[in-house]
């Protein structure tokens, strides 16, 4: 049984509560209609401090086949984006809907959201954490190999939220982790997530290793990742970026160094000729949509959680 009221982060969820909730995005993917009026009347604000294509329509669909509805607020939108304190947008917004999705910069938005608000509050991705994409993936990765207890996935990039959340992920799930960074500390993972994560992994048996070395990191992955090298508002790093991150795009020799089974993943948007070879993501070694399609379900899963009335 799910204890959280809020989804922020995957350090706050237990290796049961996730698998509880992939087993719903799993149903709920194989019957959508016995859900479709699981969360009948009842409204999510959706808070974007930054745009995106696939949080935005999976988040408003995934409520409108539950039954309920969505409602989009950029920074224009509301005043949060004008001066008004977190926890006045917080109590107020509890006053109207029956829970709150948050994509912001700032990780301390969302946890402030959940402090002062009354409804459940969804991470759709803050600069530390992306908790959302990951049960996407994790239940892409058990679709494809029918479990993930033992198998090995393996992030090449920047140390950023997505390394984060897939650190967290594979923890709790007993998958080994492999993190690929430059040498530069500049581009490392958080101290702390690491540390926490060390614990998961430690508890869980398996292993989280940070290194630079690609094509012995990579050696005997199932899963290779990787995320775009300048995330939005890094656009003034782009040239330095692009530099330190020479030799850590994902090729056909690198996939070929994982292995004859490795599958490769992108939470997208991807930019072809960077961080990963159009040969790869286009090739048939890439789940990138069925990837995609699973942040619907997976969403649905959180929110049926979170929102449903008991």
């Amino acid at each position: 049984m799910i204890k959280n009221r809020h989804f922020l982060s995957l350090n706050d969820y237990s290796a049961a509560e996730i698998k509880e909730l992939l087993d719903t995005a799993a149903e709920i993917k194989k019957h959508p209609k016995r859900f479709r009026k699981a969360l009948k009347g009842q409204v999510l604000a959706m808070i974007f401090e930054k745009s995106s294509t696939r949080t935005r329509v999976s988040f408003e669909a995934g409520m409108y086949q539950l039954g309920g509805a969505a409602q989009f607020l950029s920074s224009r939108d509301i005043q949060l984006g004008r001066g008004e304190p977190i926890s006045d947008t917080a109590a107020v917004l509890s006053r109207y809907v029956q829970g709150i999705m948050a994509r912001t910069f700032a990780h301390q938005t969302v946890t402030d959201l959940a402090k002062f608000g009354t409804v459940p509050v969804i991470n759709g991705l803050t600069d530390l954490e992306h908790p959302c994409q990951i049960m996407a993936d994790l239940q892409t990765i058990r679709e494809h190999f029918g479990t993930l207890k033992g198998l090995k996935m393996t992030y090449l990039g920047d140390g950023n939220n997505m390394a984060h959340s897939y650190m967290q992920g594979a923890g709790k799930v007993g998958m080994d982790c492999t993190i690929i960074t430059p040498k530069d500390p500049k581009y490392y993972p958080n101290a702390d997530i690491i540390t926490g994560a060390e614990a998961d992994h430690a508890a869980q048996g398996t292993k989280l290793v940070l290194t630079d070395d690609v094509m012995g990191g990579v050696a005997g992955s199932h899963i290779v990742i990787t995320d775009t090298w300048i995330s939005m508002g890094m656009e003034e790093e782009k040239a330095e970026r692009m530099a330190a991150f020479k030799g850590f795009g994902v090729t056909n020799e690198v996939m070929e160094a994982a292995g004859k089974d490795a599958i490769f993943l992108h939470c997208l948007p991807a930019y072809r000729g960077y961080e990963v070879d159009a040969d790869v993501i286009d090739g048939p070694k890439s789940l990138i949509y069925d990837e995609a399609e699973n942040r619907l379900h997976a969403q649905k899963a959180i929110m049926y959680h979170l929102m449903k009335k008991d």
